[in-house]
C-alpha cells in the first residue's frame, strides 16, 4: 500500500553552516565594528544564545541569521523566536532555538487538515512523523499539494514515498 512521511526537522550542519557565515558578515559589518556581539551556537540542542549591546543590534543580527538561513535552504519558520530579548547588566542576550520535530499538537493539526481534505488516506502518529496511507499514489499526492497551501506555522517535508 502507498504512503508517505510528514516531518519537520532541520540539519545541523546547515543551520552551523549558516551561523558561521552570519558571524562573518557582522565581523565584516561596519555598524558592528568595536562592538561585543557573540553568537554562540549548540549543535546538540539546536539553540543559539545571542549577546550585543542594543536591541537594534539585535534585530539586525536576527535579520542577517534568518536571511543567511534562508539561503542554506532553512525556512524561516524553523527559528522559534517566541523568547523575547532580556537585558543582563549592559548586555542585551536572547536564546533563539529551531524548531525540530513534530509535537502531539503539531501531529494533531496535520491529521485533522488531511481529514478535511476529503482524500481516501489514513494519516497514523509514529515518534515525530505522521504517516499518511492510501490505495493511489494520486491520492498520496493530492494530500501534498492540499498540505502545501496551508500554514502550520512550521515547515513540513514529505519523505519515504513508497508504492
Amino acid at each position: 500500500m502507498p504512503s508517505f512521511d510528514i516531518a519537520s526537522k532541520v540539519d545541523p550542519q546547515v543551520v552551523e553552516n549558516a551561523i558561521n557565515v552570519a558571524k562573518k558578515e557582522i565581523q565584516n559589518r561596519y555598524d558592528f565594528s568595536g562592538s561585543n556581539t557573540s553568537i554562540d551556537f549548540n549543535k546538540k540542542e539546536l539553540s543559539m544564545h545571542i549577546v550585543t549591546e542594543t536591541e537594534m543590534r539585535m534585530d539586525t543580527i536576527m535579520d542577517i541569521i534568518v536571511n543567511r538561513g534562508i539561503k542554506q535552504g532553512l525556512d524561516p519558520r524553523s527559528y522559534d523566536q517566541s523568547k523575547e530579548a532580556y537585558t543582563q547588566g549592559t548586555m542585551l542576550k536572547k536564546d533563539l532555538k529551531m524548531k525540530n520535530g513534530l509535537d502531539k499538537e503539531a501531529m494533531k493539526k496535520i491529521a485533522k487538515a488531511i481529514k478535511d481534505g476529503g482524500q481516501k488516506v489514513q494519516a497514523s502518529q509514529m515518534d515525530q512523523i505522521v504517516r499518511v496511507t492510501g490505495k493511489k499514489i494520486d491520492d498520496l499526492q493530492a494530500v501534498m499539494a492540499d498540505l502545501r497551501k496551508q500554514d502550520f506555522g512550521f515547515p513540513l517535508q514529505f519523505e519515504n514515498m513508497k508504492s
